[in-house]
């Protein structure tokens, strides 16, 4: 739950795609300064805003993050980070062209209360994923099928995966979180690979691979 007493954190990100933004605070959790997530927002792009450069995409990104969390932001300090210094600029900007002056007007209220930072695309991750995030077309269920998997299926995956080589060292790899550079190096490119992408889960000492749209059950043949 938010609290109004102390200050927020908005990150912003815009893309091709849409624009996203998180509002954070720091709060004390368990006696310990935890930040976390108070709003997620996003919206995909109009027709018209697709023209836009990336300067104005980012800058209208913040320019409507301020709109949506207008209740909680108006009237309190807070920090914006972007991974784009168009927006660092945008109060500082001499002569703007008019999209750019439109938007600059419309921060003016906030210039108060704000602090820009500027951070690195690789680790803006929470506004840059719903940015990112296109819904995608409802398909109609046609039909479901299922089949009852008996318990001693699991059991024979669990033993095979004793006498395998690869998938012995990914149990171990999984089980635990367990880190060991010499272990992981063991394992051929490809599943090295998966696995630093953290694409392998293990449940029930069964190994799953996950892809975009499934997870299935993993067996390796050395």
């Amino acid at each position: 739950m938010p609290d109004w007493n102390i200050p927020s954190k908005l990150y912003i990100d815009a893309c091709g795609d849409g624009l996203g933004a998180a509002l954070h605070q720091v709060q004390i959790i368990d006696e310990k300064p935890t930040e976390g997530p108070v709003w997620h927002i996003s919206r995909q792009i109009k027709p018209t805003e697709a023209r836009y450069g990336a300067s104005q995409m980012e800058c209208l990104c913040f320019v409507w993050a301020l709109e949506k969390l207008y209740y909680h932001l108006y009237g309190s300090a807070f920090e914006v980070i972007t991974d784009f210094n168009a927006v660092k600029s945008l109060l500082k900007i001499k002569t703007p062209n008019i999209h750019m002056l439109i938007l600059k007007i419309a921060i003016q209220e906030y210039r108060g209360n704000i602090n820009i930072f500027h951070k690195t695309g690789n680790i803006h991750k929470n506004a840059d994923g719903l940015s990112r995030w296109v819904e995608k077309p409802q398909i109609p269920i046609e039909g479901i099928n299922m089949t009852d998997i008996g318990k001693e299926l699991f059991e024979e995956v669990r033993e095979y995966y004793k006498q395998d080589k690869s998938c012995h060292i990914l149990t171990s790899l999984l089980d635990k979180d367990y880190k060991d550079t010499s272990l992981l190096n063991s394992l051929d490119e490809v599943w090295k690979n998966s696995y630093s992408e953290g694409r392998f889960h293990l449940s029930d000492g069964i190994i799953y691979h996950r892809t975009k749209n499934s997870c299935v059950m993993t067996f390796c043949a050395d």
